[in-house]
């Protein structure tokens, strides 16, 4: 019957460009006289030589002009969309009942098959089915549950002890996280600021074995000293370690008082020592500078 559909297409179907070559590929596909077809958007793309959108536009506009219609609750060959020529069926009808007519046959001539009068006995034959409904909610069988709501399963066993047994009960969660009181750095060393901290006796000893009390004098260790405390009074906690490497490193660089004056640069009114040339001068002057502690180190 699919020369009937095609037939019918080419002569009396009101569809042009895209949708017509669409129509024209489903009505190739026809099994019976009940006009019904199945094909898939990428079978018809391909046949077409369109792309899947422009199929599927034109699919919807046959649908809107009533010539086919899109049989949802069957299904056809490799899960394709069942369509139906509605308007090519009744012609298909009208033709045969003429041929019983001029036969003679006296039988009551056979309605047009409708969307619920589909034959679906001989649509097998061609791949075509009702498309499976899954069951309803209600007829599914729920597992037996016990009374209290809770699973069957046992539970797991839980795990017994700690897996850091050196982590105590009230400390933080993350070792690596300072508590919030900030008495205890990431390495969990005690820090403290740089008025609060005191020369130890490790650093006594290095003192003396450099020998800087020597050279500094005890007041001039002593100045140096508070001239430390001062740069490094507005500097966050540190551990005593890291503040005693830091006060050696500033001794190690403080000045000798008999040293030429920090500032002295020609043309001030500071006197440099006698017997200086002008580029003794300013080589002093630059050495000042570059010894002359900033306030960042450490």
């Amino acid at each position: 019957m699919s020369s009937e559909a095609r037939e019918w297409v080419w002569e009396h179907s009101s569809s042009r460009g895209a949708a017509r070559l669409v129509l024209l590929s489903i009505a190739d596909r026809v099994a019976d006289d009940q006009c019904i077809s199945w094909a898939s958007l990428s079978s018809l793309a391909r046949r077409t030589r369109a792309s899947v959108s422009t199929v599927r536009e034109a699919v919807e506009r046959l649908v809107l002009a009533g010539e086919l219609e899109q049989l949802d609750d069957l299904v056809g060959p490799q899960r394709s969309t069942v369509y139906r020529l509605p308007l090519a069926a009744e012609a298909v009808a009208q033709a045969l009942r003429e041929q019983q007519e001029e036969a003679g046959d006296t039988a009551a001539p056979d309605e047009p098959a409708g969307p619920a009068k589909l034959r679906l006995s001989a649509l097998r034959r061609y791949g075509i089915r009702p498309r499976e409904v899954p069951e309803s909610p209600a007829r599914v069988r729920k597992p037996a549950v016990p009374e209290t709501g809770r699973s069957r399963r046992k539970p797991a066993q839980r795990r017994t002890g700690h897996r850091h047994n050196d982590v105590p009960a009230t400390g933080t969660q993350n070792r690596s996280e300072p508590d919030l009181n900030r008495r205890y750095s990431s390495g969990g060393a005690a820090v403290t600021s740089a008025a609060e901290w005191q020369v130890d006796a490790a650093t006594h000893t290095w003192a003396r074995q450099q020998g800087h009390p020597d050279r500094l004098g005890e007041q001039g260790l002593q100045a140096a000293d508070a001239k430390w405390r001062a740069h490094r009074a507005g500097h966050a906690p540190r551990p005593a370690e890291a503040w005693a490497a830091d006060w050696r490193a500033w001794i190690t660089r403080e000045h000798a008082p008999s040293r030429p004056n920090l500032y002295a640069v020609p043309g001030q009114n500071s006197a440099a020592p006698g017997g200086m040339t002008r580029a003794e001068k300013h080589t002093a002057a630059l050495l000042a500078a570059l010894d002359e502690p900033t306030g960042t180190e450490g």
